[in-house]
């Protein structure tokens, strides 16, 4: 076969300690949380601490306050992420099972559920603290890249939502039943894109330089621009790599092997392009708003 790459012997466990006969253990994919999260207030706060970058050189709030803000955003990413994987995937298994809801630790987070619960805890915020939305929503844009770019690296060393089979040479072997079975592929021997490591790169490195760039040409003083480039480049970035991302297996069908959600087994769109197509539209309006203020 194609030369392939070995997936690394990582454990997707940092270090676990067994106290009193329970086994408590830090994850990977907890830690890219808990540094995407921490990350941003830090920078959130150094964004509130400069206001010659905001409209009339005033900042939308106190740099101090960002830490009730993150209260906020942490209950967002967790509920929203864990309903909208509910809702959006495994709908009938989860009516089936409610109990199994709770189970965040058996995994199954949805990017497009937290990222709704980070706009309904923002909303929240705002409303009790009586700072304006769209400034808010520039500074939170700004950061998202940061928590992207740590939990793609998460997934990757957790061997789950890779790519489709390939025989390109950095096709990766992933471990497991699941990843190793492919249409007319023996076992042990099916090499899969890296579509964690792409989306690292897209949404995290590249949009977070996109970001970078354009604050330093001051964004900031333009209400809506940093949300609007955050919203179109993600969008754009995770439509592009679903060409390369394997669906999830509830939507895979021997009829539907690409596990297109809308259109044919040939032409259509999986779950996960479907979800962006609202965020490109929105990132559009955003643009179009702050370009005519």
């Amino acid at each position: 076969m194609p030369t392939a790459i070995p997936f690394p012997d990582i454990s997707n466990e940092l270090f676990a300690v067994t106290l009193f006969g329970v086994r408590f253990a830090l994850r990977w994919y907890a830690l890219a949380y808990l540094a995407g999260l921490l990350a941003g207030w830090k920078v959130i706060q150094g964004l509130m601490a400069r206001p010659a970058l905001w409209p009339a050189d005033q900042a939308p709030m106190e740099s101090k306050r960002v830490e009730d803000l993150l209260t906020y955003i942490v209950l967002g990413v967790i509920l929203g992420g864990r309903l909208g994987y509910v809702l959006f995937y495994q709908p009938g298994q989860y009516l089936a099972h409610p109990g199994d809801i709770l189970k965040v630790w058996e995994g199954g987070m949805s990017f497009h559920g937290g990222f709704a619960g980070v706009i309904i805890a923002g909303l929240l915020f705002c409303w009790r603290q009586g700072v304006r939305p769209l400034l808010l929503s520039d500074a939170m844009a700004f950061v998202a890249p940061v928590g992207l770019f740590f939990g793609r690296l998460a997934n990757f060393v957790n061997a789950e939502l890779w790519g489709r089979p390939t025989t390109m040479p950095w096709g990766v072997l992933f471990p497991g039943q699941a990843a190793q079975t492919c249409p007319g592929v023996i076992h042990g021997e099916c090499a899969r894109h890296p579509s964690q490591l792409y989306e690292a790169g897209l949404e995290g490195l590249a949009l977070g330089l996109v970001l970078y760039l354009i604050l330093r040409r001051g964004a900031l003083k333009r209400p809506g621009l940093i949300t609007g480039t955050f919203l179109l480049g993600y969008g754009l970035a995770r439509f592009f790599v679903e060409f390369f991302r394997e669906a999830d297996a509830q939507f895979i069908t021997p009829d539907n092997p690409l596990g297109h959600v809308i259109g044919g087994a040939g032409i259509g769109m999986t779950m996960g392009q479907l979800l962006t197509l609202p965020m490109i539209a929105a990132g559009l309006w955003f643009l179009s708003r702050a370009r005519a203020a």
